[in-house]
C-alpha cells in the first residue's frame, strides 16, 4: 500500500477522514499509475493535480517525496523504493506564489 498525503483542500474535496489515503498499487510503482489510482478511487479529484486533457501536473501543485520534488520528474520514471514499500508517504503539496 503507498500512503498519500494530501493538501486540506483536497481532503475535503475527496471527504477523506484524514489528510492521508492508502492506494493498492500495481508494479510498475510510477507517478503516472499513482495519480491514475487517486483518481480512480476518487474521481472528484479529477484534474485537481493534473490537467484533464494533457494530464500534465498542475502549476501550483507540487510532488515530493523522500525529501525529493518529483514535480517535474518522468510520470514513468519509478518512484523511490520506501514510497513503493509503503515506508514513505507520496506528498501532494498546493504551492504558493507572491510577494
Amino acid at each position: 500500500m503507498i500512503r498519500v498525503m494530501l493538501p486540506a483542500p483536497l481532503v475535503r474535496l475527496a471527504g477523506t477522514a484524514g489528510s492521508s489515503v492508502l492506494l493498492e498499487l500495481a508494479a510498475p510503482f510510477t507517478q503516472r499509475r499513482l495519480l491514475d489510482a487517486l483518481e480512480a478511487r476518487y474521481p472528484m479529484l479529477r484534474g485537481t493535480t493534473r490537467d484533464h486533457l494533457t494530464r500534465r501536473r498542475r502549476a501550483y501543485v507540487r510532488f515530493f517525496a523522500c525529501g525529493e520534488d518529483l514535480s517535474d520528474a518522468d510520470p514513468d520514471a519509478p518512484l523511490p523504493t520506501a514510497v513503493a514499500e509503503g515506508r514513505e508517504p507520496y506528498l501532494v503539496v498546493g504551492a504558493l506564489s507572491g510577494g
